[in-house]
């Protein structure tokens, strides 16, 4: 209906001497529905450009406007207040647009924006030195999401895990691994305090790397080893160590990611890019474009030149490269896999980072414009009132395998979702574990479970969806608000997957569980005459595939008995 209506506005506007050409017609949906379904303030917008009082355009326009458009879709072009233009659907609009969901069923919903067009999203990306915890389930889940909802919109999609298992933490964990070996093959070894916790002491042998990775899975890795090789693995060489936990630790976040219906396309390791020289080709690039320079050993970036207080080490005077450097080459490679759109989503400690990235790109010659940064707040557990505290080395922290046992994965994936990306997210334990209304996942799934359990106790009485409803007897303002709340699916969708904010889609969903209670509240099905019976059937049918189909785009479960 946008799009009908921004047609017919655009050629009023040419006949009425025409509107700038950058001019953007924008809708929303009016607070009060006596106010109709659609408005705009293009009257109010357009005043300077026509020197005229908003109000006698926003005239001129409802006068032109109904006569040109088709009163089986728009029942009226109202003129409100200053100079908003009110639009009302027409019945006979709400009943084919109804029909067509019904027909479109698990697909509707779905729409050939991206059609033809590759994205990459890259998301998780932790290197394999421990489980993946609370911190790495938004990232997680909030990737998979927007990855779901471009395919909503016909994206062909490629999912991605970039890691690094050559640098300073995998040898770190190798060292950790050897030291737990070591002292199963002898006991006797000199041991050592780390501190854990604020009150938290943990011993360990002595040669164990003061940073070392102090999880209980380091000493599972050490007893298979040790299991299967018995004392003969080398203790001078980390490499088979290292190797050997980053096989068990790899397949632990392939299990936690699939727990949470995600599955990767693509592993991308880091190390490719040094053995391929892509690594090396950036710096020379850059430096023939004059934005590379050598001082006191190191390697360094003019980003003076791109804005920056200061400029930027790409690679350490002992010749160790800074993480900056591969991203940019990995970025390079991603346009090279000719990808339409790339989406990297980093935590907001990135904030100050991924601008080098995007500005080295700009300068190869690429559009950094593709490269999409999703950058999301942290995470902060909460029980009782009291926050969870988390620290990934030191083994303090809640797994994202542990917080799915508690409170299950549907209700994990749900609530990363349920607030925008940019804002910090509280995740109530105590919230989340309770089967009531107050848990909006537990609230969604059981208005869909809830409108199945109508529909079967329906049929058992003799009515049937064998029959052809006459929606045109679906006139009460419940049933007509709910058909209204409906149609929006598609664009909620789009919305959300070019915004890449799947809380959008959350927030709308429970407007159709509102609306759906609203509807069912006044229209009965049992007990009604079979023709207005059958109608109604349709309609919570309608209902239910929306739900459906909003909670899949989501990732979530749709159980049809709760």
């Amino acid at each position: 209906m946008e799009a009908y209506l921004e047609e017919h506005l655009r050629a009023v506007l040419a006949d009425m001497g025409g509107a700038p050409d950058d001019f953007a017609i924008a809708f929303e949906k009016p607070n009060n529905p006596e106010h109709g379904d659609l408005a705009t303030n293009v009257a109010l917008k357009l005043a300077r450009h026509f020197r005229r009082a908003p109000r006698q355009i926003a005239e001129e326009i409802a006068a032109r406007l109904t006569a040109r458009v088709d009163p089986a879709r728009v029942a009226a072009v109202e003129v409100a207040g200053p100079g908003f233009l009110n639009f009302r659907f027409a019945e006979a609009y709400l009943t084919d647009r109804l029909a067509d969901l019904l027909a479109a069923g698990e697909d509707y919903g779905k729409i050939d924006e991206g059609r033809g067009r590759r994205a990459l999203v890259e998301f998780v990306s932790a290197n394999p030195t421990g489980p993946l915890t609370v911190g790495h389930g938004r990232n997680a889940v909030l990737g998979d999401t927007v990855a779901n909802l471009l395919e909503w919109t016909g994206w062909a999609v490629t999912r991605e895990y970039y890691f690094n298992d050559a640098g300073r933490q995998m040898r770190v964990l190798g060292e950790s691994v050897r030291a737990r070996y070591r002292a199963l093959v002898d006991p006797d070894l000199p041991v050592k305090r780390i501190k854990r916790g604020e009150d938290d002491f943990v011993e360990v042998p002595e040669s164990f790397p003061d940073d070392g990775y102090l999880g209980d899975y380091i000493i599972a890795i050490a007893e298979a080893l040790y299991a299967e090789h018995g004392a003969s693995l080398g203790e001078e060489d980390v490499e088979p160590f290292k190797k050997a936990a980053e096989e068990v630790i790899f397949a632990d976040i392939a299990a936690t990611l699939r727990r949470l219906g995600i599955e990767m396309d693509t592993f991308f390791n880091e190390h490719t890019l040094y053995e391929n020289g892509k690594v090396w080709e950036v710096v020379e690039a850059l430096r023939e474009k004059g934005y590379v320079y050598e001082k006191d050993g190191a390697v360094w970036f003019k980003t003076t030149e791109l804005g920056k207080d200061q400029d930027t080490v790409l690679i350490k005077s002992s010749g160790e490269p800074t993480y900056r450097l591969p991203d940019i080459a990995y970025h390079v490679d991603k346009f090279e896999r000719g990808f339409d759109r790339m989406i990297d989503v980093f935590g907001a400690d990135h904030i100050a980072t991924y601008p080098d990235v995007l500005a080295a790109v700009r300068l190869l010659g690429y559009d950094a414009d593709r490269v999409e940064v999703i950058l999301y707040q942290f995470v902060t557990l909460v029980r009782g009132g009291a926050p969870v505290k988390m620290s990934t080395r030191k083994a303090t922290y809640v797994t994202l395998d542990e917080l799915m046992d508690e409170v299950g994965e549907d209700v994990t994936r749900f609530f990363f979702l349920m607030r925008s990306p940019h804002t910090h997210l509280e995740f109530d334990l105590d919230l989340a574990k309770e089967a009531s209304e107050k848990n909006p996942v537990f609230y969604l799934q059981y208005a869909h479970a809830r409108i199945c359990s109508i529909l079967r106790k329906a049929e058992e009485v003799g009515f049937t969806f064998g029959e052809t409803p006459d929606l045109t007897l679906l006139t009460h303002e419940a049933e007509t608000g709910l058909m209204k709340t409906l149609f929006e699916l598609p664009e909620v969708l789009r919305r959300a997957a070019a915004a890449k904010e799947p809380h959008r889609v959350a927030n709308y969903l429970r407007e159709v569980a509102v609306a759906f209670t609203q509807f069912y509240g006044h229209c009965r099905i049992i007990g009604e005459e079979r023709a207005l019976a059958t109608a109604r059937m349709h309609l919570a049918q309608a209902a239910r595939h929306v739900l459906r189909n909003g909670l899949t785009a989501l990732g979530i479960s749709t159980p049809e008995r709760m």
